[in-house]
């Protein structure tokens, strides 16, 4: 599993924080648990495989927002005890 994280700049509100999720939900249909924050900037998301970065950025700067960088990295689920 990776996690991804998208940095993106223009959220101003929770109703722009939504339309960044949709738009990766949209472009990523296998991407879980996806949050965006735009007090850290950025988004992010699980999937089982590396997501290809173009697909985000297009899908980040079809909505009006810019897009500032993608990166996924390893990511183990923590248990109850780990």
């Amino acid at each position: 599993m990776f996690k991804t994280t998208v940095k993106v700049d223009g959220m101003m509100c929770g109703m722009c924080e939504a339309h960044v999720s949709d738009a990766i939900r949209k472009a990523v249909p296998s991407a879980k648990k996806v949050k965006a924050s735009k007090a850290k900037k950025e988004a992010t998301f699980l999937c089982d495989d590396p997501v290809d970065n173009g697909i985000i950025e297009k899908a980040i700067k079809d909505i009006g927002y810019d897009y500032l960088g993608c990166v996924s990295e390893p990511y183990t689920k923590r248990g109850i005890f780990g």
